[in-house]
C-alpha cells in the first residue's frame, strides 16, 4: 500500500505539472525557466526548440545518472510520456472554455498554474520514484552535496536558465520571473506541509 501511494503521488504530480504547463501556455505571460533556457540555446544555434529539448534533456539525464541515478525512476518515465499529453489536453480545453481571455483571466491562470506546479513538484519529489532531469539538478545540489537548502538551489538554477534565455533573445514575461524566484521556496513549503505528511501518514497506516 505504501509503494502504491508513492506511485499515485508521482503520477498525480507529473500529470498536474503537465496541466499547469498548458495553463501557462494559455496565459501567455512568460514560460517557465527551463523552457526559457532551452529556447535560448536553440536560438544560439539557430535550431528548433524540440531539437534542443531532446539534446539538453539527454545531457542532463547522463549527468544525473553519473551523479545520482537514484533520481531516475518511474516518475522520470511518467514525466517523459504524460507531461506533454497533459499540457496539450489542458491547453485544448482552455481554448474551448476561454477562447479569448482578457488580461485578468490570463493573470489568474498564471497564478493558479504557478501554485499548482509547485504542489505537483512537491508530490513527485516526495514520492521519490524519480524526477525530471532538470529537477534532479537542484535536488542533487541540495541533498547530495548540501551546497544550499533546496529552495535556494532551485532559485539559482531557475535564475541561471532565465539569464541564458535573456542573453539569447528569449522574450521574458512576468510568469518567467515569478517562477524563477518563487517556485523553489513554494515547492519546499508544499513538501514540508503537505506532501511529506501525506506520505508519512500512509507509512504509519501500514505500521
Amino acid at each position: 500500500m505504501y509503494q502504491f501511494r508513492r506511485i499515485i503521488m508521482a503520477f498525480c504530480g507529473v500529470v498536474l505539472c503537465g496541466f499547469c504547463v498548458g495553463m501557462l501556455q494559455k496565459a501567455n505571460l512568460g514560460v517557465d525557466p527551463f523552457t526559457c533556457f532551452v529556447t535560448g540555446i536553440a536560438n544560439l544555434f539557430k535550431s528548433t526548440y524540440s531539437t534542443f529539448y531532446l539534446i539538453l534533456t539527454g545531457v542532463l539525464l547522463v549527468l544525473v545518472f553519473i551523479l545520482k541515478k537514484h533520481y531516475i525512476g518511474v516518475a522520470t518515465v511518467i514525466n517523459l510520456f504524460f507531461t506533454g499529453v497533459a499540457a496539450d489536453t489542458m491547453h485544448h480545453l482552455l481554448d474551448i472554455i476561454l477562447p479569448h481571455p482578457n488580461l485578468a483571466m490570463r493573470s489568474g491562470l498564471m497564478v493558479v498554474a504557478i501554485i499548482f506546479t509547485c504542489l505537483a513538484a512537491a508530490l513527485y519529489f516526495t514520492a521519490d520514484l524519480g524526477v525530471s532531469a532538470y529537477d534532479a539538478i537542484s535536488l542533487i545540489a541540495a541533498y547530495q552535496y548540501r551546497l544550499l537548502p533546496f529552495k535556494y538551489c532551485r532559485m539559482i538554477t531557475d535564475s541561471l536558465c532565465v539569464l541564458v534565455g535573456f542573453l539569447f533573445n528569449v522574450t521574458l514575461g512576468v510568469g518567467t520571473i515569478i517562477t524563477a524566484l518563487f517556485m523553489g521556496p513554494l515547492t519546499q513549503w508544499f513538501r514540508t506541509h503537505l506532501a511529506e505528511p501525506l506520505l508519512t501518514r500512509g507509512q504509519h497506516a501500514m505500521a
